[in-house]
């Protein structure tokens, strides 16, 4: 028996399937060892996790899979529908016809029949079968975020993912997909701690009926871009959770994974929000990766159109 249960929340589009608003993340750069990976989610589910996190880029999607298999198997969890998987479509696959094949690969690394959700990872597009990690300049080329979504809906038409959205847009980017969209975005996965409270974006993802889905709840200390800055935090997580939002946290720790799971039975007080509010901003993830002289990002400023 799960020693927590953690609350759910209904999404826009989601079939009526609730998200946990506690989950855990499974990206890590240098890429984790399958076997760690597996360790971590069978323990995460001990503790009453039911909500991961994986992506095609992350290069988890097979080991949470057979985390899931053998969880099953162990009698941890009663059937595939405990469980709320998320997956993101990387920016190689960001082209109209290259969307649902990709959906496919990953259903296939993980042996399952669907995803609760399923998130174009990032608003960039690479040249289909670019292998570099990070992207060399000469790999981007422009997003046509058009035909990208619709194909996004037409994964959700299928049965192939209970629900679509995106990570990293902006209010600008969500915008350009709201103008068109027939199937809106569930959820913005995006960076969100107390040193990127992300106020501008929260208040228009709740006008517009998007969950934020936070990552770097506690920061990020990670090869390719990062701060540690609110790591050691008690009150981080407590924070995140007490603004609405589904919070995503990374940890392949036991003793962290429980800790993570204590921030529902008290709350921040008056105090300690006033101080967390007059915090300076930063965005850590300033996708720095995807920003090219010579490509059609030329800039941070462009890329997060503004929201820096």
């Amino acid at each position: 028996m799960a020693l927590h249960s953690i609350p759910e929340v209904g999404l826009s589009s989601g079939n009526g399937r609730k998200m946990p608003i506690f989950g855990l993340g499974t990206g890590t750069y240098p890429f984790l060892g399958p076997e760690v990976v597996v360790k971590a989610v069978l323990e995460a589910i001990e503790l009453g996790y039911r909500m991961f996190d994986t992506a095609s880029v992350y290069q988890t999607e097979e080991a949470l899979g057979d985390a899931i298999s053998q969880a099953l198997s162990l009698g941890l969890i009663k059937s595939r529908g405990e469980v709320f998987i998320t997956s993101k479509l990387w920016c190689t696959d960001n082209h109209g016809e290259h969307v649902l094949p990709a959906l496919q690969k990953t259903l296939q690394n993980m042996k399952l029949g669907y995803l609760d959700q399923y998130l174009i990872h990032m608003p960039v597009t690479l040249k289909h079968g670019a292998a570099n990690f990070p992207p060399s300049p000469e790999d981007f080329v422009p997003m046509d975020i058009k035909s990208v979504w619709i194909a996004m809906e037409e994964c959700k038409t299928l049965g192939l993912t209970k629900s679509i959205g995106v990570s990293n847009f902006s209010c600008k980017k969500l915008a350009d997909i709201l103008a068109f969209a027939k199937i809106p975005p569930a959820v913005n996965q995006v960076e969100m701690n107390p040193t990127w409270q992300q106020g501008k974006l929260k208040e228009f993802c709740k006008a517009n009926g998007i969950m934020i889905a936070a990552y770097s709840p506690l920061g990020a200390a990670g090869a390719i871009w990062g701060s540690k800055r609110v790591m050691e935090s008690e009150i981080a997580l407590r924070w995140v959770y007490e603004q609405g939002v589904v919070v995503v946290a990374k940890s392949f720790n036991k003793e962290r994974l429980k800790q993570n799971l204590e921030i529902f039975d008290w709350e921040l007080s008056n105090e300690e929000l006033k101080k967390i509010a007059s915090i300076p901003q930063s965005r850590a993830n300033l996708g720095q990766m995807f920003i090219s002289e010579t490509g059609p990002i030329k800039s941070a400023e462009e890329l997060w159109d503004g929201e820096l």
